[in-house]
């Protein structure tokens, strides 16, 4: 295995991740939610920054990169198309670009809604998904910037990956995503085994991440926008996918539950 994932708590709900290729010694930090976490991790495992990759701009993500400027000799790579609201990055990259950690390359997708320019990071051979907001398990990001369809569009590309890839996303969102998909998907077989799962993790105090890609195509509402059986329970059966795309995220900001 090139790379090694370590998965730790940033802030009050992030996730902060380290990625090392063991062929260079290189780590990066996917997105920079928190310094100190950050630099608790690397003395924990022994590494040394090298490289932050970012996934979009908002403050939760990118807090910690001034402080680990001065600390580390990092190089910040980032989307160009949110260069102008990112201070601090050294490279930028497009999507359908090849992004390489040491001799791990990462495809740069293209996920836009949450933000308009965010980016997924994923290392193909090791089947390693960094989605930020974009997608969480058993959800998606708020549509913040942009319109449901091009968002739509971005969860399809990811959709697409093989079903052994593990995601890795930006928020322990997953216990209240799952009420909410049952609420709207009760009969989904999978989705209760994940709900079920996600409770007794977060009773032990564990993360419920990373997650399997292959599970959250068959338990996540927002990868089925396109399924007749996901149209029928949001009452839309003639509509198209990013219309029911559209409604399962209104439902799911207006959600109590």
């Amino acid at each position: 295995m090139t790379l090694l994932v370590d998965v730790f708590q940033a802030r009050s709900d992030n996730y902060g991740y380290l990625a090392h290729d063991t062929q260079s010694g290189r780590t990066a930090a996917i997105d920079a939610p928190e310094a100190q976490a950050i630099r608790t991790a690397l003395l924990h495992r022994g590494w040394t920054l090298s490289d932050i990759f970012i996934t979009h701009h908002h403050r939760d993500h990118v807090e910690g990169v001034a402080e680990l400027k001065r600390d580390f000799a990092v190089t910040v790579t980032g989307p160009r198309a949110e260069a102008d609201k990112i201070a601090g990055l050294d490279a930028l990259v497009d999507p359908g670009e090849t992004l390489m950690l040491g001799k791990t390359p990462f495809e740069v997708i293209f996920t836009p809604g949450h933000t308009l320019g965010h980016v997924a990071y994923f290392d193909r051979p090791g089947l390693h998904l960094f989605t930020g907001d974009a997608l969480f398990s058993l959800g998606c990001g708020r549509m913040f910037e942009g319109t449901p369809e091009p968002m739509w569009e971005g969860l399809k590309r990811l959709r697409e990956l093989p079903d052994d890839t593990l995601v890795y996303c930006g928020h322990e969102y997953t216990e209240a995503n799952a009420r909410y998909a049952r609420s709207i998907d009760p009969g989904n077989l999978d989705l209760k085994l994940r709900a079920e799962q996600v409770m007794a993790l977060r009773q032990a105090g564990r993360f419920t991440i990373p997650a399997r890609l292959g599970e959250e195509k068959r338990a996540n509402p927002f990868l089925r926008a396109d399924s007749p059986a996901m149209a029928a329970a949001m009452g839309m059966p003639d509509a198209t996918p990013d219309e029911v795309f559209a409604a399962l995220r209104r439902g799911k900001d207006d959600f109590r539950g």
